[in-house]
């Protein structure tokens, strides 16, 4: 009946915008989509990923997801190396993770302090 996820929904702050660009578009190298119009008076903005979205909402009492989180997966380990080094090249702070076997993975918070964590298979070039 269902055929997978459409999309998820990360909170932000008010005037989020500049900063959800910079670093879901620029830093990630996901393609901004445009938003209904109907829906882009509330702010926040939307992206691809892969193929579902991710929609950055403006959420007037924000508060981030320290635990609650999207897992984007990358098309390899190297895709995910490389993407962890233009991130840290930023002075975003990632953070390494081990747990899973066969998994290579770290964690990262967008500009609001939203946990993502960013995966991929190992082996995979």
């Amino acid at each position: 009946m269902f055929e997978g996820i459409d999309h998820v929904q990360l909170a932000a702050p008010v005037g989020c915008e500049p900063a959800a660009r910079r670093f879901y578009g620029v830093l990630l190298g996901l393609a901004e989509l445009p938003k209904p119009a109907a829906l882009a008076v509330r702010g926040g903005a939307w992206f691809q990923c892969g193929a579902q979205q991710i929609h950055i909402g403006v959420e007037s009492e924000f508060h981030a997801a320290k635990k609650a989180h999207p897992a984007l997966r990358l098309a390899s380990e190297a895709a995910l190396i490389a993407l962890r080094a233009r991130l840290e090249a930023a002075g975003v702070v990632t953070r390494d993770s081990e747990e899973v076997a066969g998994v290579a993975r770290f964690f990262v918070d967008d500009p609001w302090g939203n946990r993502l964590e960013l995966v991929a298979l190992r082996g995979l070039a």
